[in-house]
């Protein structure tokens, strides 16, 4: 008798299609319900799917449709983040089955129902996450989870170890190495290119990496992009810090911290900024990249994101501690926060404000260029390069001097060339009611009025200031100007600020 045949049989392939779907950061597949893997697999929609071409796989998340529109039978459409992490072209071959298990869930769930987790939860949190395991549902659970029950300082320390741990990590031969932070909330703050500038001029170094927007107008990547490319790698990048002792980088371009950039898109959408997740998101991205001590501007206002005085300590409390455990100094500064830094507000107003002060142009907004100057100054003390109290003497000198702008316009050109911003086709004045003096400016319905214009996907949109607290104004003066790069943009703007309420109050 012939033994019966026990050879599991090779998983089916099906042949991938490339869809176009766009679905921000999240990998989706498109099967037929009647595909014949989603039936012997059990596939429904929803479904977690692990597609592999036998040189990489992506967890995606299963969407089904009814007959031949779309795909065929023998076919899996693929979102274009699922495409690009395959690097796939039409008609490959690729298998599709149930995704694993995911481990580190359990600890999630932990934490959920109120229990503390240790260093190696983080470290198979973290690694899960960067590579793609959890759904937005996964990151939601774990983000809400911190949030509810704050991280205390050993978790938040423990979570920007693991934060760094799975991303790349650049060293440097400087025993100093420099960096600048603000917290955020308060739009036009746009001091880093011009805070690397007057640092790098002295002679010290400051490869800086930010961020694009996350609930602003404009980060300060989407400001530099209008100045000069910041989509380095690391070779590039290390090229231009050792030729001229800064840079203004993405940081998502590389890969510092790269689970920060997931963590963040999905606050974003729950409206959530803890203080754990602010202080790990802040510190794993200035220890990945190497530095040594780090400046920390933490606006303080009505409508900043931090909104008194105490909790501006609290937050710059624990920022020393965990900062401290990895050996990395910090200075934290408070900083007004009562209304917009500089007049512009949108990636390209901003960097024309930026322009400005580091030409020394008449028209330059002297709070940006004293805020600027302070950081700087900051920088310049815990580097050595000046005595205690005297930084903001030899960072306003550096900018009087010129040496700033020769200095920002070498960075700009070892990044690939210095750029024009662009300017908007469309803009609109708000006008004041009355005369009277200007008594209140809503920073968070300014950001809101800038992003309905377009920013920062427009560079070119935003709102551009033309008045400060405590101005007299007449009846009828521009408070400020909306610039839109298309009608549309212009008239949902306009139609939020006439719905808004006071965005600008101005007293009698």
């Amino acid at each position: 008798m012939t033994p019966a045949d026990t050879t599991i049989p090779a998983q089916p392939t099906l042949r991938v299609r490339r869809i176009r779907l766009h679905t921000q950061h999240q990998a989706v597949v498109v099967m037929r319900t009647d595909c014949h893997v989603c039936r012997s697999e059990g596939l429904s929609a929803r479904s977690q799917v692990l597609v592999s071409n036998g040189k990489g796989e992506v967890q995606a998340t299963l969407f089904q449709v009814d007959g031949d529109d779309l795909i065929a039978i023998d076919e899996v459409g693929l979102s274009e983040t699922a495409w690009e992490r395959l690097g796939l072209k039409d008609g490959d071959a690729v298998r599709v089955s149930h995704a694993p298990a995911i481990d580190s869930l359990a600890s999630v769930r932990q934490r959920i129902y109120g229990n503390r987790l240790d260093a190696r939860a983080f470290v198979d949190i973290l690694r899960d996450v960067v590579a793609g395991r959890y759904t937005e549902v996964h990151l939601a659970a774990f983000l809400t989870a911190s949030a509810a029950l704050p991280l205390d300082e050993n978790e938040t320390a423990d979570l920007t170890g693991a934060m760094v741990d799975v991303g790349e990590r650049m060293r440097w031969d400087a025993s100093i190495v420099v960096d600048k932070h603000c917290v955020g909330g308060l739009p036009g703050n746009r001091t880093t290119p011009i805070v690397v500038a007057i640092v790098a001029a002295n002679g010290l170094v400051m490869p800086k990496t930010s961020s694009r927007a996350i609930t602003s107008p404009a980060g300060t990547a989407d400001t530099m992009e209008t100045l000069a490319p910041v989509e380095l790698d690391i070779a590039t990048l290390r090229r231009v810090v050792e030729s001229e002792g800064g840079c203004v980088a993405w940081g998502g371009a590389v890969h510092l911290s790269p689970a920060d950039d997931i963590f963040v898109r999905v606050e974003r959408e729950l409206d959530i900024d803890t203080q754990g997740q602010l202080v790990a998101s802040v510190l794993s991205k200035k220890i990945a990249a190497g530095s040594t001590h780090v400046v920390i501007d933490i606006p303080v206002g009505p409508t900043a994101k931090v909104r008194s005085e105490d909790a501006a300590s609290r937050l710059a409390e624990r920022l020393s501690a965990v900062a401290a455990r990895f050996n990395l100094a910090t200075t934290c500064v408070q900083t007004d926060g009562s209304q917009p830094v500089g007049r512009g507000i949108g990636p390209a107003l901003e960097a024309l404000d930026v322009l400005a002060v580091l030409n020394n142009a008449a028209e330059a907004p002297d709070d940006l260029r004293r805020r600027a100057a302070a950081l700087a100054g900051a920088a310049l003390e815990i580097g050595g390069k000046a005595a205690k109290g005297q930084g903001l003497d030899l960072a306003l000198a550096t900018l009087a001097s010129g040496w700033a702008w020769s200095k920002f316009e070498a960075i700009c050109q070892a990044q690939g060339g210095l750029r024009v911003p662009p300017k908007a086709s469309y803009i609109h004045p708000l006008t004041a009611a009355r005369a009277g003096r200007v008594v209140y400016i809503n920073n968070r319905k300014l950001s809101r009025l800038a992003k309905l214009a377009g920013a920062p996907e427009a560079k070119a949109a935003g709102v551009h200031m033309e008045v400060r607290l405590g101005d007299e104004i007449d009846r009828g003066q521009p408070l400020l100007h909306v610039h839109a790069e298309t009608s549309g943009e212009l008239s949902y703007a306009l139609d939020y600020a006439a719905r808004a309420g006071d965005i600008v109050e101005v007293e009698a």
